[in-house]
């Protein structure tokens, strides 16, 4: 098990830290991991800061990894109280129809037509948006909110990839955020 840090530049934090950088395993190669860290003491190369361990060895020692992930989205957030205040406020839900403004979003951007067609008008149905992306409930992608809200959550069968609620409700979140400073950066630009 792994925690998941969000930031808008990583590096800024990571400056801060004595740390060492996750080694995964790549065909044969040892490479750094792309996000994880380890703000313990771990056997490492010196000159690199690298882990002489792969993060899953790793983590069967005993080692707990943390990734910091750059999450460009945030960088319009200010402090504590404006990501609340982004998060609090009811979004312009039928920006979602226009193509120029999802393009801009995370993890959705690439589904105009979902979201066009569906049409969300909640966080939590914006999460059953994103979960039918996911192969194992595309299904739905032709019903009714009534079906979709009955069926979206319920664990599909083995090998099935999918999302769950907990991680699609906390993306639905962040797209609220991003759709928000959109708006708050279009009524600055105009004022």
């Amino acid at each position: 098990m792994d925690i998941d840090i969000d930031f808008s530049d990583r590096n800024k934090i990571l400056d801060l830290l004595d740390h060492r950088v996750a080694m995964r395993e790549d065909k044969g190669k040892s490479i750094k991991h792309n996000t994880g860290i380890y703000v313990q003491e771990i056997p490492h190369n010196p000159f690199n800061n690298l882990s002489t361990i792969d993060y899953e060895t790793a983590e069967a020692r005993g080692y707990f990894k943390i990734d910091f992930l750059n999450v460009s989205m945030y960088e319009g957030v200010r402090d504590e109280s404006h990501l609340q205040q982004l998060l609090d406020t009811e979004p312009l839900w039928n920006l979602l129809e226009h193509q120029e403004v999802v393009s801009q979003l995370f993890h959705v951007n690439a589904h105009y037509y979902l979201l066009n067609k569906l049409k969300p008008t909640s966080i939590e149905q914006l999460a059953a948006v994103l979960a039918i992306i996911r192969p194992a409930k595309r299904q739905l992608a032709d019903s009714g909110w009534k079906k979709i809200m009955e069926e979206v959550w319920v664990k599909p069968g083995e090998d099935q990839y999918f999302f769950k609620r907990s991680h699609a409700i906390a993306y639905a979140c962040a797209i609220v955020v991003q759709l928000n400073l959109l708006c708050e950066k279009s009524l600055t630009a105009s004022n």
